[in-house]
Parts: C-alpha cells; sequence; structure tokens
C-alpha cells in the first residue's frame, strides 16, 4: 500500500461502479493462500505472505473508493488447529503486518477495528494490535475490521452467556429480548451489518463466519484463489452488487 492513497481512477468511474451506491459493508473470507503455493511447489506460509500483498491491495482500493467498513477474515478460531509452525508464521505476518501497515492507516484516516477472542493471540501481536487500534481510533476514513481468532459460533456462545448474566442478575427482562438486543452483545455492535459477503477459492460454506450478521446479505463467491485476487475483479464483483435487487424479503 503506498503512502498517500490515489485519488479514484477514471478506470474506476470507466467500469460503471455508481460510488453514491456503494455497500456500507464488505466482508470477505480471503480463501486459497495454500493452495496458491501448493499448486506452485512453495511452502504454505509462502502463500500467506503473497495473501499480504493481496490485502494491501483491497484496502487500498476501498480507501480510495469509499467503502465505508472492510471485514477481512483473518484467522478463525478453527486454525488454531493447524501447526504449529504455520500458525507462529502467521502469527509473525499479522504481526509485521501491523507495524507496516500503521503508518499508512495513519496517513490515509483508517481506524483499525478487531473482533474475535483476542486474548489467544500471543502477547506480543496483542501489544502491537491494540496499540495501533489506540493510534488510530480517531481516523474519519473507513474501518479495517479484522476477524482474529474469530468463530461466528464462539460469538453467539458469548453473546448469549452475557445476556444471561444480566438476566440472572434482574438488570435484563429475558421478554424484551429483540434483534437488537443479540446485535448489541456481538463484537460487531459498533458496525452496520456486512451489505456484501465475498469469498474467495470457490468453496462454497460460510466457515463460520459472521453467521448472525450475513442474514441478508448479498453472496459472491469466485474461485479466483486469495493471493491472486485483484483490484479489477474486486471492482467487477462491486459493480455486479450493484446489479442486484435487495428485497429483505419484500416482494
Amino acid at each position: 500500500m503506498n503512502s498517500k492513497l490515489p485519488p479514484v481512477e477514471v478506470a474506476t468511474l470507466e467500469k460503471g461502479i455508481d460510488l453514491q451506491r456503494l455497500p456500507a459493508h464488505v466482508a470477505i473470507i480471503m480463501d486459497g493462500n495454500g493452495r496458491w503455493a501448493k499448486q506452485r511447489l512453495l511452502n504454505r506460509v509462502h502463500g500467506h505472505e503473497r495473501g499480504a500483498e493481496t490485502v494491501r491491495t483491497i484496502v487500498t482500493v476501498s480507501r480510495e473508493i469509499g467503502i465505508p467498513t472492510l471485514t477481512l477474515y483473518a484467522f478463525s478460531t478453527e486454525n488454531w488447529q493447524r501447526s504449529a509452525i504455520e500458525v507462529s508464521a502467521l502469527m509473525s505476518l499479522l504481526k509485521k503486518f501491523l507495524e507496516s501497515e500503521k503508518p499508512i492507516m495513519m496517513s490515509n484516516g483508517i481506524r483499525l477495528n478487531a473482533i474475535g477472542q483476542i486474548e489467544r493471540l500471543p502477547q506480543d501481536v496483542q501489544d502491537v494490535l491494540f496499540q495501533t487500534i489506540e493510534a488510530t481510533r480517531h481516523n474519519p476514513g473507513m474501518v479495517l475490521n479484522l476477524a482474529l481468532s474469530y468463530g461466528a459460533r464462539a460469538e453467539i456462545v458469548r453473546m448469549t452467556r452475557i445476556l444471561a448474566e444480566k438476566a440472572r442478575d434482574g438488570s435484563l427482562d429475558p421478554q424484551s429480548i429483540t434483534e437488537e438486543t443479540v446485535s448489541s452483545h456481538l463484537y460487531t455492535h459498533n458496525l452496520p451489518d456486512p451489505d456484501l459477503l465475498i469469498r474467495t477459492s470457490g468453496e462454497m460454506r460460510i466457515s463460520n463466519f459472521l453467521l448472525w450478521q450475513i442474514a441478508y446479505s448479498e453472496l459472491h463467491i469466485t474461485r479466483t484463489l486469495w493471493p491472486d485476487f485483484s483490484r479489477n475483479e474486486y471492482l467487477d464483483i462491486l459493480k455486479d452488487y450493484q446489479q442486484r435487487d435487495r428485497r429483505f424479503g419484500n416482494v
């Protein structure tokens, strides 16, 4: 990512994208790093490193065209089951990414947010993460929301426990619980629900990602592996999104 974002390019406008009708929140399941590396007879870590470059590309174009919120599924609760070597490499890559991108976020008004079981991350990663969140907390531009050690079922269990505790101590009447009550006790309580969910690599599943929040999200599955996911394909997907009729259950 460059230290200063360019203005919206003519090529973006030529794709027919209406910058006034962009999704308020795009969520992406970044899948395919391992397969990308395997196809090239490389170590899986090389795939993750190349995937980090794609992250920079997609964050850049999102900020450039005015996407208000971008959530990236960076590390799931299930990912802890991977080999210790790969998990260590991913944590090291995450720390390096946060350190290198912090000044870029500052210069471009990007606010960092994180959701998930952050306490499970290595302490040095937590330190850099919270330092970056604090440093960028007043930035007025796009929210870059990283899902780290995140699982939707774990999030829902956490929310249920919080509401149960409130009901037990008498501060919450169970009969008063609404969808808004549930939403306000999720990790994403301060963010809008995703309008668009993109998954790379062609897998036709949600993988325990934002199960409550994507109830009415538009879905787009691409066979492109995350390291090969490009600016142009992203813009094409946004154009496709704008051509859909979102009825939210209505006729």
